[in-house]
């Protein structure tokens, strides 16, 4: 087999020289470059992709950075940016940082020392700006499903404010005049508020109830869990979730303790996660384009990467209300009740 080496012996230059010509990485002289591949033609020499990726100084891995592989949500933008990743020719590594900052900046730590050409990130707790320039030190990245206040990376993330408008504007269409909100931490968490509450406002729903917590079951559970007496007597009508684990986790606190949705509350979430649709009742939701984030973010990366894009790109991805069996029209006895 043809190696590096044969080809540099042909053309009386070093093995370096030969893999700069390859990688026009460095300056090569004309006379040199065809020196090169003038002994390439002769030897009938095919560079291998190990040799391309060393030439260049690639690895082909991609590490996509996501909180909770066991999530349907942070396991369809791992299958999109799969996808996305092979049809270009690289491999990804999915790092589960399971919501541990150290283990995170573990793994931040490992991308840095180049073991992987970029990083997908998304994560659960967001860092500040400066701990994620800390760790990264300049190695392409883009951000999926995240804003991070002050930071200069490129994004791919759903219209989260929008999405938050279709789900006051669902909740008020069913007749519903009272809410709690749990809200998730970060940037994007209180775009999907702020939608929602801007809404509210206008389609006249009394003074919001909010919290906040993070994307999972438990902290939906924990989050609601002081307001199962006002939803008892009627005082809440309707739940909004940040996140549809949250709405799970509420929905699964409030039948344990005898209440029904949508009977006595309507729970509305935020993803349309696989689990939205086979949870019982089935959970009614603000739709991402959960295959379509994580495609757009390994396709923005790569092209970072080869130098085929142009400045700090950043997508925002459409998103739709879906309807289904958690949400109800508000009962008249419920209506009189609040009143």
């Amino acid at each position: 087999m043809v190696s590096i080496a044969d080809v540099a012996e042909k053309a009386g230059v070093s093995q370096t020289t030969v893999s700069h010509a390859l990688s026009g990485k460095r300056k090569v002289s004309d006379a040199v470059k065809r020196r090169v591949e003038d002994a390439m033609v002769a030897l009938d020499y095919v560079p291998s992709r190990s040799a391309q990726n060393l030439a260049l100084g690639m690895t082909r891995i991609l590490a996509v950075l996501v909180p909770d592989i066991g999530n349907g949500f942070f396991a369809q933008l791992a299958k999109g940016a799969e996808a996305a990743a092979i049809a270009r020719g690289y491999n990804i590594l999915i790092c589960g940082t399971g919501y541990d900052n150290a283990r995170e900046v573990q793994y931040l730590q490992m991308i840095h020392s180049r073991a992987v050409d970029g990083v997908v990130y998304t994560a659960g707790e967001p860092p500040s700006e400066a701990e994620l320039s800390r760790v990264l030190g300049g190695m392409p990245t883009v951000l999926v499903d995240e804003e991070i206040d002050g930071a200069e990376l490129a994004s791919v993330v759903s219209d989260n404010e929008n999405g938050g408008r279709l789900a006051a504007e669902h909740l008020l269409a069913l007749g519903h005049r009272s809410v709690l909100v749990m809200g998730v931490t970060g940037v994007i968490g209180r775009r999907r508020v702020q939608g929602f509450s801007d809404a509210w406002a206008e389609g006249g729903g009394e003074p919001l109830e909010i919290v906040w917590g993070t994307v999972t079951a438990e902290s939906g559970r924990e989050r609601i869990a002081p307001f199962v007496e006002r939803i008892r007597n009627g005082e809440l009508t309707s739940v909004f979730a940040g996140s549809d684990q949250m709405a799970l986790g509420a929905m699964e606190l409030l039948r344990e303790h005898g209440l029904s949705v949508p009977r006595d509350v309507s729970v509305l979430g935020f993803d349309d996660s696989p689990d939205a649709r086979f949870s019982s009742p089935s959970l009614s939701t603000v739709r991402q384009d959960i295959l379509g984030l994580g495609g757009h973010a390994v396709t923005m990366l790569i092209d970072e990467l080869e130098g085929l894009s142009e400045g700090t790109a950043h997508v925002v991805l459409p998103v739709e209300l879906v309807a289904r069996e958690s949400t109800a029209p508000l009962a008249p006895a419920r209506n009189e009740g609040w009143q």
